[in-house]
C-alpha cells in the first residue's frame, strides 16, 4: 500500500513538472531595427536554452516600423530594444515606457567624415558644410557640438536615411553619423578612410546607447517572469562578451537572410568587446547609469527638446529616477 502510495505521489509530482515545462512564460521582445550585434544577447540566450531553463517562451518580434517603445507602451511586447533619447522623449510624453536593461555601456555614435578632409581638423570647421542627417535631435547634437568649438552651429541638412554613408563616400555630402560598432566596422572592410569627432568630447552627454525597457505596468503584473528574463538575458550578452566568435555565428544563424556579411557581424562583435561597450571596462554589465540617463535627460530638457502629453515643452525638469529602474536586474 505504501508503494502504491509512493508511486501515485511521484506521478503527480511527474506531471506537475511536465505541466510546469509545458506551460512555459511568454515573453515578446521588440527590436529596434533589423538583427544585429546590439540584439546578440537575445539570440544567444535563445539558443543556448537560457530562456527554456528560466522557463520562459521568448518570442522576438520581427521589426516594423512601430517604434520598440511604442510597442511596449501599447502592451503589444513586454519589453523592447531602444535608446535612452527614444526612452526619455517617450516618457515624457506620457507613454509607459521604463527602461531595464542598459546594452551598451557608453557611446557607440560619432560624426564621422572622409579622412583626406584637411579643411576639417575640429566640428567647428564643419560650419557650412553638408550634413547628411536623421531628423530629431540629431541635428541639434551637432550643432551643439560645434558650438562648443567655437563655431556657429550652422550648416545645410540633406536628410537621407540609411543613403547617408554612400553620399559621404561619394563625397556629395561632407558628413554624417554613424555607430562605430556598426557603419565603422563596415567602413574599414570596405577600405574607407574616415576620421570622427566623439560627441562627449565637445559638450553632449555621454550615453549608454542601446536599450531595453518595459513598462510600469508589465513589470507590477510580471515582476518575477521581468527578472527571470532580464537574468537569462544578461546571460545570454555575457556569453556573447566572453565569446564573440561564437556569438556571432549564433546571430547569423538565427537571421541569415539578413546578414549575409559574416565579417561584418564578426567584427562589430569584436569591437563591442575591446571597446567594452557589452562589459565595462569595470565589468559592468546591464546596470542602467543614474548620472549618465540624469546629464542626458538634462541635456534634451535644456535643449527643448521634451514635450507633455499634450504636446507642450516641457517647463521644469521631470524627476528621471522614475524613468528607469535596476530592480529587475540579478544582483
Amino acid at each position: 500500500m505504501e508503494g502504491t502510495t509512493m508511486r501515485m505521489i511521484l506521478s503527480a509530482i511527474g506531471l506537475t513538472l511536465a505541466g510546469q515545462a509545458i506551460a512555459a512564460e511568454p515573453v515578446t521582445v521588440a527590436l529596434d531595427w533589423t538583427p544585429n550585434t546590439n540584439h546578440v544577447g537575445l539570440y544567444v540566450a535563445e539558443a543556448q536554452g537560457y530562456y527554456d531553463d528560466a522557463g520562459l517562451d521568448v518570442t522576438i518580434l520581427p521589426y516594423s516600423d512601430t517604434s520598440a517603445g511604442t510597442l511596449v507602451a501599447n502592451g503589444v511586447a513586454g519589453f523592447g530594444v531602444t535608446g535612452p533619447i527614444e526612452l526619455i522623449t517617450q516618457r515624457s510624453a506620457g507613454a509607459d515606457v521604463k527602461g531595464v536593461y542598459a546594452i551598451v555601456q557608453h557611446e557607440t555614435g560619432r560624426l564621422v567624415f572622409n579622412a583626406d578632409r584637411d579643411d576639417i581638423q575640429s566640428p567647428k570647421d564643419l560650419d557650412g558644410m553638408i550634413f547628411a542627417g536623421f531628423g530629431g535631435i540629431w541635428n541639434q547634437i551637432v550643432s551643439d557640438m560645434i558650438k562648443n568649438d567655437g563655431g556657429k552651429g550652422e550648416f545645410e541638412t540633406v536628410t537621407l536615411g540609411t543613403s547617408s554613408y554612400e553620399a559621404l563616400a561619394n563625397g556629395q555630402v561632407d558628413f554624417t553619423l554613424d555607430i562605430e560598432t556598426w557603419e565603422g566596422v563596415a567602413a574599414e572592410l570596405e577600405g574607407l578612410e574616415q576620421r570622427a569627432f566623439r560627441y562627449a568630447d565637445y559638450g553632449v552627454p555621454d550615453q549608454q546607447t542601446t536599450m531595453l525597457v518595459s513598462s510600469d505596468d508589465y513589470l507590477d503584473a510580471n515582476p518575477e517572469t521581468a527578472r527571470a528574463f532580464l537574468a537569462a538575458t544578461l546571460k545570454g550578452f555575457q556569453f556573447a562578451a566572453d565569446h564573440p566568435d561564437e556569438a556571432a555565428d549564433i546571430l547569423i544563424e538565427a537571421n541569415p537572410s539578413v546578414l549575409t556579411n559574416a565579417d561584418l557581424v564578426h567584427g562589430s562583435m569584436k569591437t563591442l568587446v575591446d571597446g567594452h561597450y557589452l562589459v565595462a571596462e569595470d565589468g559592468t554589465i546591464g546596470t542602467i547609469d543614474a548620472e549618465k540617463f540624469d546629464k542626458l535627460g538634462a541635456y534634451l530638457m535644456q535643449s527643448g527638446t521634451l514635450i507633455d502629453e499634450n504636446g507642450d515643452t516641457l517647463s521644469e525638469k521631470p524627476d528621471l529616477s522614475a524613468y528607469f529602474t535596476n530592480d529587475s536586474l540579478p544582483e
